[in-house]
Protein backbone atom coordinates (compact mmCIF):
# COMPACT_ATOMS: atom_id res chain seq x y z
CA UNK A 1 0.00 0.00 0.00
CA UNK A 2 1.29 3.44 -0.92
CA UNK A 3 1.56 6.18 1.73
CA UNK A 4 -0.98 8.20 -0.24
CA UNK A 5 -3.45 5.29 -0.03
CA UNK A 6 -3.17 5.23 3.74
CA UNK A 7 -3.54 9.01 3.93
CA UNK A 8 -6.71 8.91 1.82
CA UNK A 9 -8.17 6.09 3.91
CA UNK A 10 -7.36 8.00 7.11
CA UNK A 11 -9.09 11.10 5.71
CA UNK A 12 -12.17 9.05 4.79
CA UNK A 13 -12.25 7.37 8.22
CA UNK A 14 -12.15 10.75 9.97
CA UNK A 15 -14.97 12.15 7.81
CA UNK A 16 -17.05 8.99 8.32
CA UNK A 17 -16.62 9.24 12.09
CA UNK A 18 -17.32 12.97 12.39
CA UNK A 19 -19.79 13.26 9.48
CA UNK A 20 -17.99 16.51 8.75
CA UNK A 21 -15.09 17.55 6.50
CA UNK A 22 -14.34 20.51 8.76
CA UNK A 23 -14.10 18.45 11.96
CA UNK A 24 -12.07 15.78 10.16
CA UNK A 25 -9.66 18.47 8.97
CA UNK A 26 -9.34 19.94 12.47
CA UNK A 27 -8.54 16.50 13.88
CA UNK A 28 -5.90 15.80 11.24
CA UNK A 29 -4.45 19.32 11.21
CA UNK A 30 -5.32 20.14 7.59
CA UNK A 31 -8.00 22.14 5.79
CA UNK A 32 -11.46 20.80 5.03
CA UNK A 33 -10.71 21.17 1.31
CA UNK A 34 -7.62 18.96 1.69
CA UNK A 35 -9.73 16.28 3.37
CA UNK A 36 -12.37 16.57 0.64
CA UNK A 37 -9.70 16.29 -2.06
CA UNK A 38 -8.22 13.15 -0.43
CA UNK A 39 -11.62 11.46 -0.18
CA UNK A 40 -12.48 12.39 -3.78
CA UNK A 41 -9.18 10.88 -4.94
CA UNK A 42 -10.01 7.68 -3.04
CA UNK A 43 -13.48 7.48 -4.58
CA UNK A 44 -12.11 8.12 -8.06
CA UNK A 45 -9.38 5.51 -7.66
CA UNK A 46 -11.72 2.73 -6.48
CA UNK A 47 -14.60 3.81 -8.71
CA UNK A 48 -17.19 3.80 -5.90
CA UNK A 49 -18.94 6.68 -4.15
CA UNK A 50 -18.37 6.43 -0.39
CA UNK A 51 -20.05 9.60 0.85
CA UNK A 52 -23.28 11.43 0.14
CA UNK A 53 -22.57 15.15 0.28
CA UNK A 54 -24.97 18.09 0.54
CA UNK A 55 -24.34 21.68 1.55
CA UNK A 56 -25.52 20.83 5.07
CA UNK A 57 -24.65 17.22 5.75
CA UNK A 58 -22.39 14.28 5.04
CA UNK A 59 -23.57 10.67 5.19
CA UNK A 60 -22.18 7.28 4.27
CA UNK A 61 -23.30 5.30 1.27
CA UNK A 62 -23.80 1.56 1.77
CA UNK A 63 -20.32 0.99 0.36
CA UNK A 64 -18.89 3.72 2.58
CA UNK A 65 -20.50 2.21 5.65
CA UNK A 66 -19.03 -1.20 4.90
CA UNK A 67 -15.56 0.23 4.28
CA UNK A 68 -15.68 2.27 7.48
CA UNK A 69 -16.70 -0.77 9.54
CA UNK A 70 -13.75 -2.71 8.16
CA UNK A 71 -11.30 0.15 8.66
CA UNK A 72 -12.11 0.72 12.34
CA UNK A 73 -10.30 -2.37 13.70
CA UNK A 74 -7.29 -1.62 11.50
CA UNK A 75 -6.96 1.98 12.66
CA UNK A 76 -7.56 0.98 16.27
CA UNK A 77 -4.79 -1.58 15.90
CA UNK A 78 -2.38 0.98 14.49
CA UNK A 79 -3.25 3.38 17.29
CA UNK A 80 -2.66 0.69 19.89
CA UNK A 81 0.69 -0.18 18.28
CA UNK A 82 1.83 3.44 18.50
CA UNK A 83 0.52 3.76 22.05
CA UNK A 84 2.50 0.70 23.07
CA UNK A 85 5.72 2.58 22.27
CA UNK A 86 5.02 4.87 25.22
CA UNK A 87 6.38 2.20 27.53
CA UNK A 88 9.84 3.03 26.13
CA UNK A 89 9.47 6.70 27.16
CA UNK A 90 10.24 8.14 30.59
CA UNK A 91 7.08 10.26 30.46
CA UNK A 92 3.74 10.04 28.60
CA UNK A 93 3.77 11.41 25.08
CA UNK A 94 1.07 12.59 22.70
CA UNK A 95 -2.42 14.07 22.76
CA UNK A 96 -5.39 13.17 24.93
CA UNK A 97 -8.78 14.56 23.83
CA UNK A 98 -11.29 14.89 26.67
CA UNK A 99 -14.98 15.71 26.53
CA UNK A 100 -16.24 17.34 29.74
CA UNK A 101 -19.59 18.91 30.66
CA UNK A 102 -19.22 22.68 30.43
CA UNK A 103 -21.11 23.22 33.68
CA UNK A 104 -18.46 21.38 35.73
CA UNK A 105 -15.29 21.66 33.64
CA UNK A 106 -13.65 24.55 35.58
CA UNK A 107 -13.58 22.77 38.93
CA UNK A 108 -13.27 19.17 37.70
CA UNK A 109 -10.56 19.48 35.04
CA UNK A 110 -9.17 22.93 35.78
CA UNK A 111 -7.23 22.13 38.99
CA UNK A 112 -5.35 19.18 37.50
CA UNK A 113 -4.19 20.77 34.24
CA UNK A 114 -1.25 22.74 35.60
CA UNK A 115 0.34 19.98 37.72
CA UNK A 116 -0.28 17.34 35.05
CA UNK A 117 1.30 19.25 32.17
CA UNK A 118 4.19 20.38 34.37
CA UNK A 119 4.94 16.77 35.32
CA UNK A 120 4.55 15.52 31.73
CA UNK A 121 6.08 18.05 29.30
CA UNK A 122 5.47 15.81 26.25
CA UNK A 123 1.77 15.40 27.03
CA UNK A 124 -0.85 17.40 25.11
CA UNK A 125 -4.37 17.76 26.53
CA UNK A 126 -7.29 18.97 24.44
CA UNK A 127 -10.49 19.63 26.40
CA UNK A 128 -13.83 20.24 24.69
CA UNK A 129 -16.40 21.44 27.22
CA UNK A 130 -20.05 21.03 26.28
CA UNK A 131 -23.18 19.96 28.14
CA UNK A 132 -24.39 18.23 24.98
CA UNK A 133 -24.38 14.45 25.43
CA UNK A 134 -21.51 13.33 23.21
CA UNK A 135 -20.66 9.93 21.72
CA UNK A 136 -16.93 10.07 22.45
CA UNK A 137 -16.04 7.22 20.10
CA UNK A 138 -18.01 8.74 17.23
CA UNK A 139 -16.51 12.20 17.72
CA UNK A 140 -12.90 11.16 18.18
CA UNK A 141 -12.37 11.68 21.92
CA UNK A 142 -10.05 9.49 23.95
CA UNK A 143 -12.23 9.81 27.04
CA UNK A 144 -15.14 11.70 28.55
CA UNK A 145 -16.32 12.75 32.00
CA UNK A 146 -19.92 12.22 33.12
CA UNK A 147 -22.01 11.31 36.12
CA UNK A 148 -22.36 7.55 36.51
CA UNK A 149 -26.05 7.57 35.65
CA UNK A 150 -25.38 8.79 32.10
CA UNK A 151 -22.65 6.31 31.12
CA UNK A 152 -23.26 4.10 28.11
CA UNK A 153 -22.63 0.40 27.78
CA UNK A 154 -19.29 -0.73 26.40
CA UNK A 155 -17.32 1.83 28.40
CA UNK A 156 -14.62 1.41 31.02
CA UNK A 157 -15.32 3.85 33.85
CA UNK A 158 -12.93 5.14 36.52
CA UNK A 159 -14.29 7.07 39.52
CA UNK A 160 -12.72 10.52 39.83
CA UNK A 161 -12.79 13.53 42.15
CA UNK A 162 -14.52 15.71 43.16
CA UNK A 163 -17.97 14.52 44.25
CA UNK A 164 -20.44 17.27 43.41
CA UNK A 165 -23.82 18.44 44.53
CA UNK A 166 -26.46 20.83 43.26
CA UNK A 167 -27.72 23.52 45.65
CA UNK A 168 -30.48 26.13 45.74
CA UNK A 169 -29.47 29.79 46.01
CA UNK A 170 -31.15 33.18 46.01
CA UNK A 171 -30.09 36.80 46.49
CA UNK A 172 -30.61 38.83 49.69
CA UNK A 173 -32.89 41.12 47.69
CA UNK A 174 -35.02 38.15 46.58
CA UNK A 175 -35.32 36.84 50.14
CA UNK A 176 -36.28 40.31 51.34
CA UNK A 177 -39.46 39.82 49.30
CA UNK A 178 -40.08 36.12 50.01
CA UNK A 179 -39.51 33.87 52.99
CA UNK A 180 -36.56 31.48 52.79
CA UNK A 181 -38.01 28.01 52.02
CA UNK A 182 -37.58 25.45 54.77
CA UNK A 183 -38.62 22.38 52.74
CA UNK A 184 -38.95 21.71 48.99
CA UNK A 185 -42.73 21.91 49.43
CA UNK A 186 -42.32 25.64 50.11
CA UNK A 187 -40.93 26.18 46.60
CA UNK A 188 -44.47 26.43 45.24
CA UNK A 189 -44.46 29.99 46.60
CA UNK A 190 -41.21 30.88 44.85
CA UNK A 191 -39.90 31.75 41.40
CA UNK A 192 -37.40 29.19 40.11
CA UNK A 193 -34.98 29.61 37.22
CA UNK A 194 -35.54 26.60 34.97
CA UNK A 195 -32.56 24.40 34.09
CA UNK A 196 -32.42 23.14 30.52
CA UNK A 197 -30.11 20.88 28.55
CA UNK A 198 -28.65 22.07 25.23
CA UNK A 199 -31.38 20.10 23.43
CA UNK A 200 -34.06 22.14 25.21
CA UNK A 201 -35.21 19.48 27.67
CA UNK A 202 -35.78 20.70 31.20
CA UNK A 203 -34.81 18.82 34.33
CA UNK A 204 -36.21 18.77 37.82
CA UNK A 205 -34.61 19.97 41.03
CA UNK A 206 -34.00 16.82 43.05
CA UNK A 207 -34.13 16.71 46.84
CA UNK A 208 -33.58 13.88 49.33
CA UNK A 209 -33.76 13.73 53.12
CA UNK A 210 -34.43 10.94 55.61
CA UNK A 211 -35.60 8.57 52.89
CA UNK A 212 -37.95 11.12 51.29
CA UNK A 213 -37.30 12.10 47.66
CA UNK A 214 -38.93 15.13 46.03
CA UNK A 215 -38.66 16.31 42.41
CA UNK A 216 -39.58 19.95 41.88
CA UNK A 217 -40.20 21.42 38.44
CA UNK A 218 -39.70 25.21 38.53
CA UNK A 219 -42.13 27.29 36.50
CA UNK A 220 -40.40 30.66 36.43
CA UNK A 221 -40.20 32.80 33.27
CA UNK A 222 -36.48 32.23 32.74
CA UNK A 223 -34.86 29.02 31.41
CA UNK A 224 -31.07 28.74 31.07
CA UNK A 225 -28.60 26.01 30.06
CA UNK A 226 -25.52 27.65 31.59
CA UNK A 227 -24.85 27.55 35.35
CA UNK A 228 -22.78 30.74 35.25
CA UNK A 229 -25.78 32.57 33.78
CA UNK A 230 -28.05 31.03 36.41
CA UNK A 231 -25.74 32.34 39.14
CA UNK A 232 -25.80 35.85 37.65
CA UNK A 233 -29.58 35.75 37.23
CA UNK A 234 -30.03 34.63 40.84
CA UNK A 235 -27.69 37.40 42.01
CA UNK A 236 -29.93 39.83 40.13
CA UNK A 237 -32.97 38.68 42.10
CA UNK A 238 -34.73 37.01 39.15
CA UNK A 239 -35.48 33.93 41.23
CA UNK A 240 -33.94 30.92 42.90
CA UNK A 241 -31.20 29.06 41.07
CA UNK A 242 -30.27 25.37 41.15
CA UNK A 243 -26.56 25.16 40.42
CA UNK A 244 -23.40 23.22 41.16
CA UNK A 245 -22.13 24.26 44.58
CA UNK A 246 -18.67 25.16 43.26
CA UNK A 247 -20.22 27.47 40.65
CA UNK A 248 -21.86 29.52 43.38
CA UNK A 249 -18.94 29.41 45.86
CA UNK A 250 -17.64 32.93 45.18
CA UNK A 251 -21.13 34.47 45.34
CA UNK A 252 -21.88 32.65 48.58
CA UNK A 253 -18.59 33.86 50.04
CA UNK A 254 -19.20 37.52 49.20
CA UNK A 255 -22.84 37.40 50.35
CA UNK A 256 -24.44 38.13 46.98
CA UNK A 257 -26.17 34.75 47.19
CA UNK A 258 -27.67 32.84 50.10
CA UNK A 259 -28.00 29.05 50.15
CA UNK A 260 -31.23 27.40 51.26
CA UNK A 261 -32.57 23.85 51.66
CA UNK A 262 -29.02 22.69 52.41
CA UNK A 263 -30.14 19.61 54.36
CA UNK A 264 -32.17 18.47 51.35
CA UNK A 265 -29.32 18.81 48.83
CA UNK A 266 -27.45 15.52 48.90
CA UNK A 267 -24.19 14.75 47.03
CA UNK A 268 -24.69 13.68 43.44
CA UNK A 269 -23.58 10.35 42.03
CA UNK A 270 -19.84 10.02 41.57
CA UNK A 271 -18.16 11.45 38.52
CA UNK A 272 -16.44 9.02 36.15
CA UNK A 273 -13.82 9.34 33.47
CA UNK A 274 -14.78 6.81 30.83
CA UNK A 275 -13.37 5.48 27.57
CA UNK A 276 -14.28 2.75 25.03
CA UNK A 277 -13.52 -0.72 26.32
CA UNK A 278 -12.20 -1.85 22.94
CA UNK A 279 -9.32 0.60 23.10
CA UNK A 280 -5.97 -0.11 24.72
CA UNK A 281 -5.19 2.58 27.24
CA UNK A 282 -2.31 4.81 26.20
CA UNK A 283 0.29 6.00 28.67
CA UNK A 284 -1.00 9.52 28.08
CA UNK A 285 -4.57 8.66 29.04
CA UNK A 286 -3.29 6.67 32.01
CA UNK A 287 -1.47 9.78 33.26
CA UNK A 288 -4.69 11.80 33.06
CA UNK A 289 -6.63 9.12 34.94
CA UNK A 290 -4.03 8.87 37.68
CA UNK A 291 -4.20 12.65 38.15
CA UNK A 292 -7.97 12.53 38.66
CA UNK A 293 -8.92 9.18 40.18
CA UNK A 294 -10.36 8.94 43.70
Amino acid sequence: MRASDLSELAAFEAVARHRSFRKAGEERGVTASAISHAVSNLEERIGIRLLNRTTRSVSLTDAGGRLHAQLLPAFDGMGAALDSLNQFRDTPFGKVRLNVPNSIAPFVVGPMLGPLTAANPDLEIEVVATDRLVDIAEEGFDAGIRLGESLREGMVAVRINPRLRLIVVGSPDYFARRAIPETPHDLKDHVGIQNIFPNGNRFAWEFRKDGEAIDYWPTGPLALDDHELIVHAAQGGVGLGYVWEQRAAAALADGSLIQCLEAWCQPEDWLYLYYPSRRNMSASLRAVIEAMRV
